[in-house]
């Protein structure tokens, strides 16, 4: 046996040590100290709640919710189709066609969807911590990463206060309401009592409306953008030229496309095209995409755009958002240093500026009823008539039906050969992450850890957006720019780049083998 001695000590001064250990050689030290640097400690911000309330609420009209819903309402007889039947009833709307009886009812079950779905009041108050994991899941669920991103496990009551703080201070001299505190900036600037009607008969007919007010709709519109993009509605638009018995060119791909009258999907194509005079028109979006982000749609349905109000500095503020959080997250995750949460802040407040500018006029009404008039394509897409008719991929593991479809359609076409889930995600992520922004009162937040916090919670979202978008326009938002070329490319609208890689792609087709 020998005794430990440190260097640069004699035996009889080792032999005063306090602890002095004794080691038997060939045995490890258990009772070694270990040293190690930890990630900078993170410090709880009441707008945490308002995230997660977003997360969750985009996660309730997500498709696999609607396609359960839509299961139980037209195709089951279970308890949840048998309770909303009466509002889905008084929803339905009867159309001057007959046999238009089962369209009908997909539109009217879809819009109570979006009712019964969207907005604040899905998810508080909460009970209990298992309902706090359901709710934050996958951010809080089990594992030490995922409750890091919040900063520290909360509990129920924990986020349920933390909530009432966020929301419950500012309207306390009316009626004890809750709204966030960026809506009721807005409240105050316009001066006006709060009403709870406003319609034909009433008493208190001016005024802002108590329910928009407390219960905002979040949806953005970028969703439908970015599934528009990945030719959901092209698709749709080809089969309903298909099923008029219309050519759309000298080789018509789908010219052997016969659909039976014999089953489900006949009705609903059949009041789908009836109905047409009663949904938005592509021209309609793209003027409105312009409105909010400056975003342009290309194609022979689309004029070119003369657009009253466009967001030309959008998408260089967005983009520089996106690249200021991925230098944050290279120095979050070297825990040598404290990472810097300014640069993230200044950028939010300038994207969170130019988004509050286009929530005029059409704002609220038209992505609502984008996203209803999407997700019945989706729906329909996804029948599983669709297989037979026009094919697909079986081996590729899409994570929803209605996608390999819209693929499909788009090799038939000739259209761009971009996966389509990439287009969804752009359009998942993006709603997320701008949905925060929009509705967060960035300009009263002085603290960078509001935004450090926000930049940690997204962090996944914000990745996913990045790799998606370097998928699908080849341009990569985490990389230095070297020259002012590169530079001026990432803030080029994404059809720029949409339209060079198809016509890049079409070049290849056309070499000679």
């Amino acid at each position: 046996m020998t005794t430990s001695v440190p260097n640069g000590f004699v035996a009889s001064q080792a032999a005063t040590l306090p602890q002095a250990r004794t080691v038997i050689a060939g045995t490890p030290d258990l009772s070694a100290v270990r040293v190690g640097l930890q990630r900078t400690a993170l410090d709880r911000t009441d707008d945490q709640a308002l995230w997660v309330v977003i997360r969750y609420s985009t996660q309730l009209v997500g498709y696999d919710q609607y396609a359960k819903w839509m299961e139980a309402i037209l195709c089951s007889k279970s308890d949840v189709g048998q309770s909303v039947g009466a509002a889905v009833k008084a929803r339905l709307n009867s159309l001057p066609f007959p046999g238009v009886d089962a369209y009908a009812q997909l539109k009217a079950a879809t819009e109570v969807f979006l009712m019964a779905s969207c907005g604040t009041n899905n998810i508080f108050p909460l009970t209990d911590n298992a309902s706090v994991n359901r709710a934050l899941d996958p951010v809080l669920a089990t594992d030490a990463e995922g409750q890091a991103r919040l900063g520290e496990k909360w509990t129920a009551t924990e986020l349920d206060e933390a909530y009432k703080r966020y929301t419950g201070y500012s309207l306390q001299n009316w009626d004890g309401e809750t709204v966030i505190p960026y809506l009721d900036v807005i409240r105050r600037r316009l001066g006006v009592p709060v009403v709870t009607s406003g319609g034909l008969g009433s008493e208190d007919c001016y005024g802002v409306l108590q329910q928009k007010l407390t219960q905002p709709t979040f949806l953005e519109l970028i969703w439908s953008y970015w599934h528009e993009e990945g030719m959901l509605a092209q698709t749709m638009n080809a089969l309903a030229m298909r099923f008029q018995n219309r050519r759309m060119g000298a080789r018509d791909p789908l010219a052997n496309l016969e659909i039976d009258p014999l089953r489900p999907l006949n009705s609903f194509l059949w009041g789908w095209v009836q109905d047409e005079q009663h949904r938005l028109s592509v021209a309609r979006r793209a003027y409105e995409y312009d409105h909010h982000y400056g975003f342009t749609l290309h194609g022979r349905a689309v004029p070119p755009p003369r657009g009253a109000d466009t967001r030309t500095k959008f998408l260089e503020a967005f983009h520089n958002l996106l690249f200021q959080c991925m230098k944050f997250y290279n120095e979050d995750d070297d825990t040598t240093r404290i990472a810097d949460g300014f640069p993230v802040l200044n950028s939010l407040k300038e994207v969170h500026i130019l988004l509050t500018e286009g929530g005029h006029n059409q704002y609220g009404d038209l992505p609502w009823n984008a996203r209803l008039e999407m997700l019945m394509m989706q729906w329909i897409l996804a029948r599983p008539e669709m297989r037979e008719f026009i094919g697909g991929r079986p081996m590729v593991a899409y994570s929803e039906p209605w996608m390999d479809r819209v693929d499909t359609m788009k090799t038939l076409q000739g259209w761009s050969d971009t996966n389509v889930m990439h287009f969804r995600d752009l359009g998942v992520f993006g709603e997320q992450i701008l949905l925060a922004t929009r509705f967060g009162n960035w300009n009263s937040v002085i603290q960078p850890q509001q935004a450090a916090n926000w930049a940690r919670y997204w962090r996944a979202e914000i990745q996913g957006y990045i790799h998606a978008y370097r998928a699908v326009t080849g341009v990569d938002l985490t990389a230095v720019p070297t020259d002012g070329r590169n530079s001026n490319l990432r803030f080029l609208p994404p059809s720029y780049h949409l339209r060079a890689r198809l016509a890049e792609q079409q070049r290849g087709r056309a070499l000679p083998r």
